[in-house]
């Protein structure tokens, strides 16, 4: 991997995905902290405490959810917009762009093998992510609390993901591929 240049192409595909992704994670922790159903009905329940209006656990839960579906349909507008930039990422291999290493391909080092696998798992459980999240919007009602089981799982992979990618950017950024940062920002600026 060491002295890669990187295409417009790859450029603008590796920033929508990572940006999209982002996106997806900041959805999943809203979700999971500020405006999870539990808080919320807890700050109904306060607010109502100091009127004369009262309502029930379960019809603040339902209020609750009402406030943050708005949040919640970003999560599924996104999701969409990953399927699409998902299956153009896996496309473009066809066209000469973006090709996938293959990780067993006897010369390369230890490391370099492990990077490629490790895109290589990666991928396979994006299109997981993706086709769970898929059955769960479009697909029969009887399968969605399973696909839900497996969709949540989603973050684990995402986030081990993300510090990997990182922490091996930055390995390479202050080690062997200098540059590799501004490379992946801007271009190779000897390719203009």
């Amino acid at each position: 991997m060491e002295n890669r240049t990187y295409t417009t192409i790859y450029r603008i595909m590796h920033w929508a995905i990572a940006i999209c992704m982002l996106l997806l994670l900041l959805t999943i922790f809203l979700r999971l902290t500020w405006m999870n159903k539990n808080n919320v009905s807890d700050i109904i329940q306060d607010f109502l405490a100091t009127t004369n209006v009262s309502l029930s656990e379960d019809e603040t839960i339902l209020l609750a959810k009402k406030i943050r579906k708005p949040m919640w349909d970003w999560h599924i507008y996104l999701g969409y917009v990953l399927v699409g930039l998902y299956s153009i990422r896996m496309l473009l291999p066809f066209f000469g762009h973006m090709k996938f290493s293959n990780p067993f391909t006897k010369e390369l080092s230890g490391k370099t093998k492990f990077q490629y696998t490790l895109y290589i798992i990666f991928y396979a459980c994006v299109a997981v992510s993706l086709a769970t999240g898929l059955i769960i919007e479009l697909g029969p009602k009887t399968l969605k609390k399973s696909m839900e089981a497996i969709h949540e799982l989603s973050i684990y992979y995402l986030l081990g993901f993300i510090v990997l990618h990182i922490g091996g950017v930055l390995y390479a950024e202050f080690t062997t591929n200098k540059g590799i940062v501004s490379k992946i920002v801007s271009g190779d600026k000897k390719q203009l």
